[in-house]
């Protein structure tokens, strides 16, 4: 069943064909400046803030961090976990997510069961994810054992976005890592747009207008800007990304 937090996003992709979130790494920071971070990029016209983080364990801190954030800003805040140590019961929503290209089963359904109770006996809303690592996928590929789909392999992609539909999942995120120099193809994103109607995020090495645009126009539907984020004049960058990406399709 599709709760609110789901129904908000497809409003706003409805309202502006493409919308960007903000993920922020909930390691390694101060409260300060994950406060600073996150309100500066709702400013900039983000419609969500994502919390999580590849090599997240302490489930404490990360709560910590959801409570700071919300009390900052007025936009959801939707976990985006890399393991079972990524939810908090005082987010807004999560992404309950599927690693289907990892090699470890898991990345795939073992942690998802093993979180399930948990995301239950909080309340959270779950929103059914396949998530797709494509090339290196920087991080993310490496803790969770993603065997990266070459990016000169969009069919290859395709195929995946399918078992994803088929298996009931109305998100597709496609990965290309945190810290990647490069972002994913607008080739790889025309493919999968063909044969998947549900909501495409994407995200990875977006840093620039120019690729923001170029994705946008391709069929993304979210854009998740969370490098930037970790530069000190990011302000001026995001809010061109955020504005230049509307309504291009």
């Amino acid at each position: 069943m599709m709760g609110k937090i789901e129904r908000y996003i497809r409003e706003e992709i409805s309202k502006d064909g493409t919308v960007s979130f903000a993920l922020i790494d909930s390691e390694d920071i101060s409260y300060e400046k994950i406060s600073e971070i996150a309100l500066n990029a709702e400013r900039c016209g983000v419609k969500s803030i994502l919390v999580g983080g590849s090599t997240a364990i302490d489930p404490f801190e990360l709560d910590s961090v959801v409570k700071v954030i919300k009390r900052k800003v007025r936009v959801p805040v939707i976990l985006f976990p890399g393991n079972v140590t990524g939810i908090s019961p005082n987010a807004d929503a999560i992404l309950f997510s599927s690693l289907l290209n990892s090699d470890n089963p898991y990345f795939i359904t073992e942690a998802q069961a093993l979180g399930a109770f948990s995301i239950k006996k909080y309340g959270l809303e779950a929103i059914p994810m396949g998530y797709i690592v494509i090339g290196e996928g920087g991080t993310i590929g490496f803790i969770g054992r993603a065997r990266g789909i070459p990016p000169e392999k969009p069919s290859l992609v395709a195929m995946y976005t399918l078992a994803a539909k088929y298996m009931g999942m109305r998100f597709v995120y496609l990965e290309a890592g945190s810290g990647v120099t490069s972002h994913i193809s607008s080739s790889i994103i025309t493919k999968v747009r063909d044969i998947f109607d549900g909501i495409l995020i994407v995200g990875g090495g977006i840093r620039r207008l120019e690729d923001a645009k170029k994705l946008a126009k391709a069929g993304a539907d979210i854009l998740v800007i969370g490098t930037l984020l970790e530069t000190e004049e990011f302000v001026p960058k995001l809010k061109e990304i955020v504005e230049g990406i509307k309504n291009l399709r």
